[in-house]
């Protein structure tokens, strides 16, 4: 791999003529980078211009390099950069194991090697045996679990993270980062997450990027 990780080269975005975001920074496999910043401030901006989904009421320059490629006019779903928001997401009408399998790459062929992927998966997040419960009997916590796995399931090569704890109670919300921080870690995963938690950023442990 050449030059592994993620490197956010000379961004800035703008609207109405206003810069929201000017940044440059190069996060490593397995760190973390902070960006912290009051609502509006452009958190979310900058990631909707990492994964190519900004809206064109913005401008924007910069490059984002992701293991030496160069992915800032790729479609977003050739970018192989995954994202967790507040909300789960999980789809109502599929039970657990269909939502897992929705995340699962083409390459992953035969059903018998779906459902152990599957069947993995849910024990790496402590969910043995809830391949076929409805996500709405979940708890949160459940339900967020489930969330990270399906986006870890299309193998992703980098990790967006946009205040994907704040809807948790505080119990809840120290069990998930820890798994988040700790999967992305094992992978190898350049993580960035926004939030305007300090608690948040104290877990993660990297450098942190403040937005006006």
């Amino acid at each position: 791999m050449s030059d592994p990780g993620l490197i956010l080269q000379n961004i800035t975005i703008r609207r109405d003529g206003r810069v929201l975001v000017d940044l440059s920074d190069r996060i490593d496999p397995g760190d973390v980078l902070t960006v912290m910043g009051p609502s509006g401030s452009g958190k979310s901006t900058l990631l909707a211009y990492i994964i190519g989904t900004l809206d064109a009421g913005f401008t924007a320059s910069g490059r984002v390099i992701l293991n030496g490629i160069d992915i800032t006019d790729l479609p977003p779903e050739q970018r192989r950069v995954g994202i967790l928001f507040q909300d789960e997401l999980l789809f109502p009408h599929l039970s657990v194991g269909e939502n897992l399998a929705f995340g699962l790459r083409p390459t992953v062929k035969g059903r018998a090697a779906r459902r152990d992927r599957i069947e993995t998966a849910l024990n790496d997040i402590w969910l043995s045996g809830f391949a076929d419960r409805d996500p709405e009997t979940l708890s949160g916590g459940q339900k967020a679990r489930v969330a990270l796995m399906r986006m870890l399931l299309s193998d992703p090569k980098a990790l967006l993270l946009d205040e994907p704890f704040s809807r948790l109670d505080t119990e809840r919300r120290d069990m998930i980062r820890t798994l988040v921080f700790d999967q992305a870690r094992a992978k190898g995963l350049p993580v960035l997450l926004v939030t305007h938690d300090h608690a948040d950023a104290a877990a993660a442990g990297g450098p942190v990027h403040t937005l006006d």
